[in-house]
């Protein structure tokens, strides 16, 4: 969530009683939270229902919806209807929390949670399903209670040993005091509420507004010794907790979040804050790009989050059946949570239909998020190889009519026939040849399981790609193939059908080249038996001229800013400044843009992106490509990033334009080609 409910009660009421020791329920012992989140969780969620204005969801005002009667019922259905395909995960958000005590714990709100959560929580488990509930990182005013508050279980400490001297705030809203953790007594606390947590017999934790990320960055905002504090303190508890953290996180610390949770939100909320509860622009279709830097973060025990999935109610959800498709097939082939959003009593048959497909479901369980094959048009191809040799494919037409979209097998890693599976209709549609291509509406998808006949040799290597050049060289990176026989003992690779180099490894350099010319390069793979596999697809490069590559400032007076794109400083920048104010009206052209000779050259973008992530459309001589980038989701929008990305330019003078009329641009400081 990104609306953060305010609390309205400071100290406990003198009913309620101190916070019990975890329970018998909760000895399961620290060893087993190794094996937590093996999978991706699945389940349902509060806050997609809190948020949403649909009429009569929140009566009596914001999250009015939340309430121990409907949790319950919640949790009835999702027994009965979706436990037996996985789902088992119930899931508090924010709102149920009444206030704290004298020792700064929680305590739920009597007015909508009059049994108190420990209640849910044995209630829940008795249907065999599991408890979430969910924090705000940072402490709380309201438990800080004038710094009086004494630390349970920690002698001589008190809540004002924990904060800053100055009461600086953090996360995502500012609403928390930052603690101190250099101080002992900022983990005993930190103990003392996971102890209270595990007293109620909860499984699960979801902190929310961590930074760096929620769109904050600087040292305010840094709470990894938060997320490390609360790791340890949710082990020390002997319950098996799983741990996530929202919201939008910063990849640079995905290191930090790998270690000490069990996933991160990659995104900003899902939920439109309007009459539906999602909408297809605001902001399902983004989460294409969002999860793409992450891809290769996710496994067992780390999950990447794409926030709850809504599509059970077509008319709540306010998306198309092909939207509501298209939706769930990408949670499903990134392995990200399955936790449903949507009201569990009010589920369409359609919404019924999606969710307990146990082919998809599959998908997602298996754990192996897929990745684009291309993102420079909105009709897009996704894939990865599943452990049997199989490979796991999705279509999706993003863009707003009716398009056809072609999985070719050169892009896969598949040679030869295969066999193709519909796992959204549960049938098999025959055998395909080089490719499978489907006529898509506005918004669908297609999800295959595409089985190779033959998966004896080595697959062919994909993804070939030019990562950098000069004028006698160009480097290169690919996948790696895979074998069912034996391991992958080096590559080979060709320029022209000219043997060029090997590597053992998926990077060469390619050396002893001619400036100004275009070179095919192509990599075969060959397994411990000798076992080579096709060449793969051809990709081109073109060296720079005889004196390298030359670098074009966004900022320069021989480019053109159109409609509001403008010269703003940026320390971290080549010269100080960058364009940025670029999208919907707002443009920048590069002209004169000089190569030697016409090709495929490699083009280094210098650009600043604080968000998720932001899409240019690049229009090079009079032709329009998309080129999304990786955001750093920190609010610094003073350090550059760098991608490098093949450009079809002619010889003499280009021009490269950067806009995008659907949204904002990242700013650009250069680019070197």
């Amino acid at each position: 969530m990104a609306t953060l409910l305010s609390t309205a009660v400071a100290a406990s009421p003198a009913a309620v009683a101190a916070p019990a020791a975890p329970s018998a329920d909760a000895g399961q012992n620290t060893a087993q939270y190794s094996n937590l989140a093996k999978t991706p969780y699945m389940g349902w969620s509060s806050w997609s229902l809190e948020s949403t204005n649909y009429p009569g969801v929140n009566p009596t005002g914001s999250a009015s919806w939340l309430t121990e009667q409907h949790v319950l019922q919640q949790t009835d259905v999702l027994a009965d209807k979706l436990k037996s395909h996985g789902y088992n995960f119930v899931n508090i958000d924010a709102g149920w929390l009444g206030g704290y005590d004298v020792n700064g714990l929680p305590f739920a709100k009597a007015s909508t949670f009059p049994d108190g959560i420990k209640y849910i929580a044995d209630y829940a488990h008795k249907k065999g399903l599991k408890l979430g509930i969910y924090l705000a990182v940072g402490l709380d005013p309201l438990a800080y209670g004038g710094g009086k508050n004494v630390i349970k279980g920690a002698t001589g400490c008190t809540t004002r040993d924990i904060v800053y001297p100055d009461l600086r705030l953090t996360n995502g809203w500012d609403t928390n005091y930052k603690i101190d953790y250099s101080s002992p007594c900022a983990q005993a606390y930190a103990n003392s509420i996971a102890n209270v947590f595990a007293g109620w017999n909860v499984d699960f934790l979801k902190m929310d507004g961590v930074g760096p990320g929620s769109f904050k960055g600087g040292a305010n905002y840094d709470n990894t010794a938060d997320i490390a504090a609360w790791s340890q303190a949710l082990k020390q508890t002997g319950r098996s907790i799983q741990f996530t953290i929202s919201w939008a996180l910063s990849h640079n610390q995905a290191d930090t979040w790998k270690k000490y949770s069990n996933g991160w939100r990659i995104d900003t909320d899902v939920e439109c804050y309007c009459d539906t509860i999602v909408t297809w622009d605001n902001s399902v279709k983004q989460r294409w790009y969002d999860v793409v830097q992450w891809i290769p973060d996710a496994g067992p025990g780390h999950w990447n989050n794409l926030d709850s999935l809504d599509v059970g109610n077509g008319q709540m959800d306010g998306l198309t059946e092909a939207e509501r498709q298209s939706y769930m097939t990408l949670w499903a082939i990134e392995a990200a949570p399955l936790y449903v959003g949507d009201d569990l009593t009010k589920l369409d048959d359609y919404g019924v239909k999606l969710l307990t497909n146990d082919e998809v479901i599959a998908v997602d369980q298996a754990g192996t998020p897929a990745k684009p094959v291309s993102q420079t048009s909105d009709q897009q191809v996704w894939s990865n190889r599943n452990a049997d040799g199989s490979y796991t494919v999705a279509l999706f037409n993003n863009g707003a009519a009716p398009a056809n979209v072609t999985a070719n097998w050169s892009d896969l890693g598949i040679s030869g026939g295969a066999g193709v599976r519909d796992l959204w209709s549960r049938s098999d549609v025959g055998n395909a040849f080089g490719s499978y291509s489907a006529d898509l509406p506005a918004h669908g998808s297609k999800l295959l399981r595409i089985t190779p006949w033959n998966s004896f040799t080595p697959t062919l290597p994909v993804n070939v790609h030019g990562t950098a050049s000069t004028p006698s060289s160009v480097s290169l990176a690919w996948d790696p193939s895979g074998d069912r026989i034996g391991k992958i003992s080096g590559y080979d690779v060709y320029a022209g059908g000219k043997k060029v180099a090997f590597t053992k490894g998926t990077t060469v350099t390619v050396s002893g080249l001619k400036p100004g010319t275009g070179y095919q390069f192509t990599v075969v793979a060959t397994d411990g038996f000798g076992l080579r596999s096709p060449a793969s697809k051809a990709v081109g490069v073109t060296t720079p001229a005889t004196d390298g590559a030359v670098s074009y400032e966004a900022e320069a007076a021989t480019n053109t800013l159109d409609g509001g794109a403008s010269v703003v400083s940026c320390a971290g920048c080549s010269g100080g400044n960058k364009v940025g104010n670029i999208g919907g009206g707002g443009s920048m052209t590069f002209n004169g843009v000089t190569v030697p000779a016409a090709g495929t050259y490699l083009m280094t973008l210098s650009y600043v992106d604080a968000d998720s992530s932001r899409i240019a459309v690049v229009t090079v001589n009079g032709t329009p490509f998309n080129l999304p980038v990786a955001g750093s989701n920190n609010n610094d929008w003073s350090t550059a990033q760098s991608v490098t990305v093949p450009v079809q330019l002619k010889a003499g003078a280009n021009t490269l334009k950067f806009g995008n009329p659907n949204g904002y641009v990242y700013d650009v400081d250069k680019i070197t080609l």
